[in-house]
């Protein structure tokens, strides 16, 4: 049997046509089932319905031999006890840093200064602000992040970008991009080995559909 961890929404919906690839169906629609556990065209494959920030934890303990997350998910994961074999290439966007269309971000980040950024992704925004010299006080927000440069809880923010609708919409625009994200196949290393009969050919058939 192998065990499937996905995350409902657009990364569920972008896996399917990999999995259909694979010679998988899932036989339940996530959005209308209360299940967790969805049965597949498969008998030796199912799928779990958890929190995208939850995938890499299931996989690498072992709750899930094989899941799809976001590299930004990943990044703050740290990809302990995973194997990456595969960039699928889906729900792309781009994590970003963004600000007030009043603020003046290129003199807020002369080296040496300090900045307030208010974002779930910490990992990666104190990497990007210390490889800048900017010294930076951190907020861990976990929604709602256009609220807080416009309440003065913080200079700016580091988040996911897809279309900059939603920024501009709250007068926010983009001033940095950090680094493309998209989601990855993720595999529990113990499985990789254990299960290598079924995972094998599994990431093989999605590699195979994989759009550059």
């Amino acid at each position: 049997m192998i065990t499937l961890a996905l995350s409902k929404g657009r990364i569920f919906e972008e896996t399917l046509p990999l999995l259909r690839a694979a010679g998988i169906e899932v036989l339940e629609d996530p959005e209308t089932s209360r299940k967790l556990i969805l049965p597949t065209s498969r008998s030796d494959v199912r799928v779990v319905l958890v929190r995208a920030t939850d995938v890499p934890t299931y996989v690498q303990y072992g709750g899930a031999d094989v899941g799809v997350a976001g590299k930004d998910v990943l990044l703050e994961h740290g990809g302990s006890g995973l194997v990456q074999p595969l960039d699928l290439n889906i729900a792309r966007c781009r994590m970003s840093v963004a600000v007030r269309d009043d603020f003046d971000y290129a003199a807020a980040v002369q080296q040496g200064s300090r900045i307030r950024v208010a974002t779930k992704y910490t990992q990666v925004a104190r990497q990007h602000f210390a490889d800048k010299g900017v010294h930076v006080d951190l907020i861990k927000l976990y929604g709602s992040m256009e609220l807080a440069p416009l309440t003065g809880l913080a200079d700016a923010i580091v988040d996911l970008v897809s279309t900059g609708s939603t920024l501009k919409a709250n007068h926010l625009v983009e001033v940095e991009t950090i680094m493309p994200i998209s989601s990855r196949l993720v595999v529990n290393q113990t499985a990789l080995k254990t299960k290598v009969a079924l995972i094998g050919p599994l990431i093989q058939a999605i590699e195979a559909a994989v759009v550059p």
